[in-house]
C-alpha cells in the first residue's frame, strides 16, 4: 500500500529543456538510463567521481526513452543521520536504527545504517556534481524527503511510503531494459535496479555497469551486494558487455 509522505513529498520533476521523446523510432527496445545520487555531499565513496565520464557518455545516446536523475533530498531531521539519535549508539557508517512504518508500526519494519548528515535540502552538498551533463536527462527525482524513512530506491522506500513516480513514468514509457549507474553501488543503485526488476517485472532486463558505479564497502561486501542482485534478476555488466552496445545500435533485441 503506498500512503502519503510526509511534507515535503518525493518530487519528480520534468527537465524542461529536455523532456521530448529521446529513443529513435529504429530501436526495437525501450531503454531507460537511471544514474542515482552523483551529489556533491554524497557519502563518501572512493573514487566516487570517477565514474562520471562513463555516465556522461550513457547521458548523451539517444537510445534512451528517459534519463533520470536522482538526488537525495533530506531533511536535517532525517532518520538516517547518526546526529539525530542518541549517544552511545549512533556512530556514523558502524551503528543502525529500527525504522517501522510511520502510520502503523505493524505493517512493518526494517534497519538501516546511520549515516553522517549528507545531501540536507537546499545546501550545496545536496546538488548534482557540476561535472555531470544533467541537461541531457528528461527528469530528476529528489528522495528521502520524508524524515521518517530511508529511501534507498529511486522507486519507493521499504515500507512503501512515499513513492516517487518512477515505476508510473517508466511504465507509460513502455520500459523494457533499465540501465542503473552512480552512487552508492551497494544502496541506492542496488535497491533501484532490484525495484525495477520486481515492480516492472524486468527480471534479466535491468543491468548495473560497474564501470559507471562505486561502492560504500568495496571488496567482499562489494562481491556479496553484487551476488544479491544477480539472485533478484539483475545484471551486473561492464561497459563493453554487449548489453551495452545495444545502446550504439549493436544487434538490438526485439
Amino acid at each position: 500500500m503506498i500512503t502519503s509522505c510526509a511534507s515535503p513529498t518525493v518530487i519528480l520533476e520534468p527537465y524542461q529543456k529536455n523532456n521530448e521523446r529521446l529513443c529513435s523510432t529504429e530501436t526495437r527496445a525501450n531503454h531507460s538510463l537511471v544514474p542515482c545520487a552523483l551529489q556533491n555531499g554524497s557519502l563518501a565513496v572512493a573514487e566516487g567521481r570517477t565514474i562520471t565520464p562513463v555516465i556522461n557518455e550513457l547521458l548523451s545516446l539517444p537510445s534512451f526513452v528517459a534519463k533520470v536523475t536522482t538526488q537525495d533530498w533530506h531533511p536535517q531531521n532525517h532518520v538516517s543521520f547518526a546526529s539525530n539519535h542518541p549517544p552511545p549508539n549512533n556512530r556514523p557508517f558502524i551503528d543502525t536504527v529500527t525504522i517501522y512504518h510511520p502510520d502503523d508500526p505493524s505493517l512493518g519494519h526494517y534497519e538501516t545504517r546511520l549515516w553522517p548528515d549528507h545531501c540536507v535540502q537546499n545546501t550545496p552538498g545536496a546538488e548534482l556534481i557540476p561535472e555531470l551533463d544533467a541537461s541531457k536527462a528528461t527528469h530528476n527525482i529528489k528522495k528521502g524527503t520524508d524524515p521518517r524513512v530511508e529511501m534507498y530506491s529511486a522507486f519507493v522506500d521499504p515500507l512503501g511510503v512515499c513513492d516517487s513516480g518512477l515505476n508510473s513514468l517508466l511504465q507509460d514509457e513502455k520500459v523494457s531494459h533499465v540501465y542503473v549507474v552512480g552512487l552508492a553501488g551497494d544502496y541506492c543503485v542496488k535497491s533501484t535496479a532490484m525495484d525495477a526488476v520486481k515492480l516492472l517485472g524486468l527480471e534479466g532486463k535491468v543491468f548495473v555497469i560497474e564501470d559507471g558505479t562505486k561502492p560504500v564497502d568495496g571488496g567482499e561486501p562489494w562481491e556479496e551486494s553484487k551476488k544479491d542482485m544477480e539472485s533478484k534478476g539483475v545484471k551486473v555488466i561492464g561497459i563493453s558487455a554487449k548489453e551495452v552496445r545495444w545502446l550504439y545500435g549493436e544487434g538490438l533485441e526485439a
